[in-house]
């Protein structure tokens, strides 16, 4: 049986809050000159301020999870991708970077 109602609230560490933080605000620089990206925006600005005010208790709208969620899926994709192309100094530098995502999307993201 399908839920109805799904609970967005997110208790993430200190770690988890820095790299969602950083990871918010490269997004929004990226996307802010771009009015296709408005919505995005929008959201992980929300993000960032749900985060920087209260980190261990997070409650993010179904559309902010989705958008995070797909944003952070894409990045570790990427750097799967760089990693699995790059010699071993590159991919050693990458190898920390792909953790964070990973274990960010499979505590508190995975289904």
């Amino acid at each position: 049986m399908k839920k109805l109602f799904k609970n967005y609230t997110y208790d993430f560490d200190k770690n988890e809050a820095k790299l969602i933080t950083s990871f918010c605000k490269k997004a929004i620089d990226q996307m802010s000159g771009n009015q296709d990206f408005y919505k995005d925006v929008k959201a992980f600005e929300s993000i960032r301020t749900k985060i920087a005010d209260d980190p261990f208790a997070v409650k993010l709208t179904k559309d902010e999870k989705i958008r995070l969620v797909h944003q952070l899926t894409q990045n570790r994709n990427h750097i799967k991708t760089t990693m699995d192309k790059s010699g071993f100094i590159k991919k050693w530098f990458y190898k920390s970077m792909f953790t964070q995502y990973e274990n960010l999307l499979e505590n508190h993201f995975s289904n």
